[in-house]
């Protein structure tokens, strides 16, 4: 029996479908991990001032500021806010109120209170599944605005 390259020819194809599966999977799974929800309602309005927007994303990460999201025990909203130093900041004015990422829109608004050293909590429990926390925080004449994913359990 002759034995030619051909002979190869099916594992060549198997392996081939199995690299494509694999990277298929690997989007799959970067987009589903990565996928914020939702585009917005004013997409319009916003392309035709993103110049602005991009400016105040430019002060906002010149600021250096952290800001942690969690949920505790009761299923309450709690934030660490630092500086870009890592030092606490304290006596913030946050407004703030969580969306369901996906579905029906759930606003629910968040008042904050400073426990110290940086953190705030709300009172507000919020109910099982995914929020996006959407804030602005002010202090010192700083603001940026911001959002934080959180999952209820």
């Amino acid at each position: 029996m002759d034995r030619t390259a051909w002979r190869w020819f099916p594992h060549f194809l198997a392996l081939g479908m199995s690299l494509v599966f694999g990277i298929n999977a690997w989007m799959v799974v970067a987009a589903m991990t990565s996928f914020p929800g939702a585009a917005g309602k004013d997409g319009f309005d916003l392309s035709n001032h993103y110049d602005q927007i991009l400016s105040t994303a430019e002060q906002q990460a010149a600021l250096g500021w952290q800001l942690e999201a969690a949920l505790d025990d009761q299923r309450r909203p709690e934030l660490q806010l630092l500086d870009r130093a890592g030092a606490p900041i304290d006596g913030a004015m946050i407004e703030a109120h969580a969306e369901r990422p996906v579905g029906p829109i759930d606003s629910t608004p968040l008042s904050f209170r400073a426990l110290g050293h940086g953190a705030y909590q709300s009172d507000t429990t919020l109910f099982s599944g995914q929020w996006t926390i959407l804030m602005t925080v002010r202090t010192g004449g700083k603001l940026i605005t911001t959002a934080r994913r959180v999952v209820s359990r």
